[in-house]
């Protein structure tokens, strides 16, 4: 890859709005504060220590803080978050699968700091699941994925579509589909199909929403869930209906299973109000009642540099 292009994706400075937005007054114990600064500082000095290394490459690189990349990722050979996995995931959102992605964790959570502070505050960092890099190893896999001596992997994502137009994100980790409301009913049926077919017979659904995880997100909130853990390549989806309400013997064994990756989930709202949550809380798309969703792993896959212990 010498010679070539690299987008260096970073996440911004978010200690500080912390500070600004809950202020000094209503946090007494000062060794939060100092933790928060040695995140800040942690993550600035991996940002200065990556663009250092990129110095010294023969490639051409440009380095921009994700809130300011809006459109879609073209014309570069290599994107190179530093963060966690949410800068990898808001990365993906923008892209297609021509560009692999190589994910730097700043800021690794420290397991000795958590036990010590578990009685004060949570002392987590950040936790880099799809992270192959930190600054310890950044120069070796750099270097070896210029030297074409590493390949990516194509993890899936879920393409969702509402009354059949395809929504422009796809998602990396999990979708949700609930009211805006935590606390409200959301109402809905599903089925599972494959070519037009059904698999599963129509399920009518009480809950508190719908959760569809790709096999990369099934270690994320579907897990926190009562989710299980899938094969990180695998294409299949996982998905589980929240807290449902007397669902009755027949449907009660419907609740949680897989949609297997040539099948799709066809879904009905029947909600005045809905959201379809992609990654997150930050990118969402508003329903309403009659709308039909389709969901399924036919979304280009993303092709991600993984850590080693994901793939064994």
């Amino acid at each position: 890859m010498a010679g070539k292009k690299l987008l260096l994706l970073l996440k911004p400075f978010d200690v500080y709005t912390f500070r600004q937005s809950y202020g000094i007054s209503r946090i007494t114990n000062p060794q939060i504060f100092q933790h928060l600064d040695n995140r800040c500082k942690v993550h600035k000095d991996a940002i200065d220590f990556c663009q250092k290394i990129l110095e010294q490459k023969s490639i051409d690189w440009e380095p921009i803080f994700r809130n300011n990349l809006s459109k879609p990722i073209c014309n570069v050979d290599l994107v190179v978050t530093v963060g966690g996995d949410g800068t990898l995931l808001q990365a993906s959102h923008l892209m297609d699968d021509s560009i692999p992605v190589l994910g730097v964790n700043s800021d690794p959570t420290h397991v000795t700091e958590v036990e010590e502070f578990s009685n004060e505050f949570d002392a987590s960092r950040s936790t880099g699941y799809l992270c192959a890099a930190t600054v310890k190893n950044f120069e070796q896999v750099l270097d070896n994925i210029l030297a074409g001596q590493i390949i990516p992997s194509k993890l899936s994502r879920i393409a969702v579509c509402v009354n059949s137009k395809l929504l422009p994100t796809f998602a990396l980790n999990d979708i949700l589909i609930a009211h805006p409301c935590p606390a409200a009913v959301s109402r809905f049926s599903f089925k599972i199909e494959k070519d037009s077919l059904p698999c599963s017979p129509l399920v009518n659904c009480r809950s508190s929403g719908l959760r569809v995880s790709t096999a990369a997100g099934s270690t994320a909130a579907m897990l926190s869930s009562g989710g299980f853990i899938m094969p990180v390549l695998s294409q299949d989806l996982q998905y589980m209906v929240r807290e449902p309400i007397s669902p009755g013997a027949a449907c009660s064994g419907l609740m949680h299973g897989l949609v297997k990756s040539a099948q799709s989930m066809k879904a009905t709202w029947f909600s005045k109000e809905g959201v379809i949550y992609i990654d997150g809380s930050h990118v969402c798309y508003s329903i309403q009642n009659g709308d039909t969703i389709e969901i399924s792993s036919k979304a280009p896959g993303l092709k991600v540099f993984l850590p080693p212990h994901l793939l064994s």
